[in-house]
């Protein structure tokens, strides 16, 4: 049996404990959302490795994207990449290659991270420039067999959602490169998307290795005014459509969301996505809440990440300061996490089940700030290593901060409060 077939029973796994404790969460309620779909529980049942929860109640979580590409193919920096997203608090790593041997690629990556592992089977079926319907479900079947913990598949990019897509005459039509692979196949081929025409034999292959799907957001909007249009809502549609069934069959599924968004329709997406999708977690890109910041779109997406994640969203995918202009380097896979890890923070101080947690983090960093104890906030500070170092190369006379050092407003009252006393 599956996980979620598990729960359903009424009967308690060492990955339900594991998740539960890592939570803080009764266990008792983890089976209970797990086994109503709306919390799954990222581990392959061919790998070891630390389980992940996502959805209600549990921390929001970040992704982090890693992989070669046709221009750079450089495996031991992918790796490296991997390494320094975990370090610095990915809970999950994709690896989104498309050059080189994907297949040594994928399993270095499964072998050297201590995090669930996702990929995207699409991009290795797609080396094949006469791409079958075989080659998308071996593909599929490669990566699961290979330990790969949960996957992205655009089952919810339809020949209806194309003609959509063809009517409405977006800016940018179809950004997903998975997205992309598929309207070309369908549009190639004039046949219905494998993956969603043959779903049952994708749950078989995800159900046999207990493997969460993704499902992914093919007809994501890729700028901000092509948010919120029938082709992306058309695929939510749908996409709630493919949960349901496999919940059915005992596979665990995310849903995927839009990329670009308006920070005021933000709330209203993310809830549309929720109920259509009978609240499965959701994961997002994001989102992005505007075009004009290329250098800058880990900073942009971590702000539309925070207030995604304040109503609802429970996956974050981090954007790097590279995304739209280059493959990231080691640096930007480090900056990019950061600041994701930072607005999933954020989120969880506003969110049930993990805000009283995330709080006492926050108190903790003020009351070492009201004692001026520097040891404590590096230690609290979610990168250590840079706050230390601007501490450092700035340093102050008096054991205030350079900024104010004897006119600190802290060391004032904390002196003037004494002296009362």
């Amino acid at each position: 049996m599956t996980l979620i077939e598990i729960a359903r029973k009424g009967q308690i796994t060492p990955e339900m404990k594991t998740v539960a404790q890592s939570e803080g969460v009764d266990v008792q309620k983890v089976r209970t959302l797990l086994a109503d779909g709306r919390l799954v529980i990222l581990k392959s049942a061919t790998r070891d490795v630390v389980p992940v929860g996502i959805g209600e109640l549990m921390r929001t979580k970040i992704n982090t994207n890693v992989g070669t590409s046709i221009d750079f193919v450089d495996m031991e920096e992918e790796i490296k990449k991997a390494l320094v997203a975990v370090k610095h608090g990915a809970d999950t790593v994709m690896d989104l290659s498309t050059g080189g041997n994907l297949d040594i690629i994928r399993r270095r990556i499964l072998s050297e991270v201590s995090v669930p592992v996702g990929s995207v089977p699409i991009y290795q079926a797609a080396q094949n420039p006469d791409m079958s319907v075989d080659d998308m479900f071996n593909a599929v079947r490669k990566h699961a067999s290979d330990g790969i913990d949960f996957m992205t598949i655009h089952a919810g990019v339809t020949l209806s959602a194309v003609e959509h897509l063809k009517k409405r005459q977006r800016i940018l039509d179809v950004v997903s490169r998975g997205g992309a692979f598929m309207v070309a196949w369908m549009m190639q081929h004039e046949q219905e998307n494998p993956f969603y025409a043959e779903y049952d034999y994708l749950l078989e292959i995800a159900r046999e290795y207990d493997v969460t799907i993704s499902l992914g957001d093919g007809m994501r909007p890729g700028c901000i005014s092509d948010a919120g249009d029938a082709p992306e809502l058309m695929e939510v549609v749908t996409l709630g459509e493919l949960v349901r069934k496999a919940r059915s069959e005992g596979v665990q599924t995310i849903a995927e969301g839009p990329g670009h968004v308006p920070l005021n329709d933000v709330r209203a997406s993310v809830m549309a996505m929720k109920r259509l999708t009978d609240y499965a977690p959701l994961y997002l890109l994001g989102p992005l809440v505007t075009d004009i910041g290329p250098g800058y779109d880990h900073m942009i997406g971590a702000i539309g990440g925070a207030v995604a994640g304040m109503y609802g969203v429970d996956f974050l995918c981090m954007v790097s300061p590279a995304e739209h202009v280059a493959l990231p380097t080691v640096e930007d896979i480090k900056e990019g996490t950061i600041v994701t890890k930072i607005a999933a923070h954020i989120a969880d101080l506003t969110r049930d089940g993990q805000k009283d947690r995330a709080r006492t983090w926050d108190d903790k960093m003020a009351h070492a700030r009201k004692n001026l104890d520097w040891k404590a906030q590096f230690n609290l500070a979610i990168d250590p290593e840079k706050a230390r170092k601007i501490q450092h190369d700035r340093k102050s006379s008096s054991d205030a901060c350079s900024m104010c050092g004897e006119l600190c407003a802290i060391k004032i009252m904390r002196d003037a409060l004494r002296d009362k006393l």
